[in-house]
């Protein structure tokens, strides 16, 4: 079992940052596909952006024009940095684990972008 842990939500208004950051227990992460889902409210929950354990990051539609997914194997982090956030970026941020046939997920950290 994995264990993760994300921070960094919280209220911005349109046009702020956020950083989110997702921590994982263990000694495996590096060997580990991680990515950011959103699920806004009476939504579905959707990838956001994803990074494999090589190092090689996908975004979905123009989020990438925005967002950059970053991992740090030192410190079993993966990071989403979030710019020019815009209303619709509200949602829940679900941090997800992907090992060999195993997936994992977070407890979701909230991003509030309202003026």
């Amino acid at each position: 079992q994995v264990q993760i842990v994300e921070s960094g939500g919280g209220l911005v208004q349109p046009g702020g940052s956020l950083r989110l950051s997702c921590t994982t227990s263990g000694s495996g992460f590096a060997n580990y596909d991680m990515g950011w889902y959103r699920q806004a409210p009476g939504k579905e929950r959707d990838l956001v952006a994803a990074i494999d354990s090589g190092g090689g990051r996908a975004y979905t539609n123009s989020l990438g024009d925005r967002f950059t997914i970053s991992r740090d194997n030192a410190k079993n982090t993966v990071y989403l940095q979030m710019d020019n956030l815009k209303v619709e970026d509200t949602a829940v941020y679900f941090c997800k684990v992907r090992s060999g046939n195993n997936a994992y997920w977070g407890q979701g950290t909230r991003v509030t972008v309202s003026s």
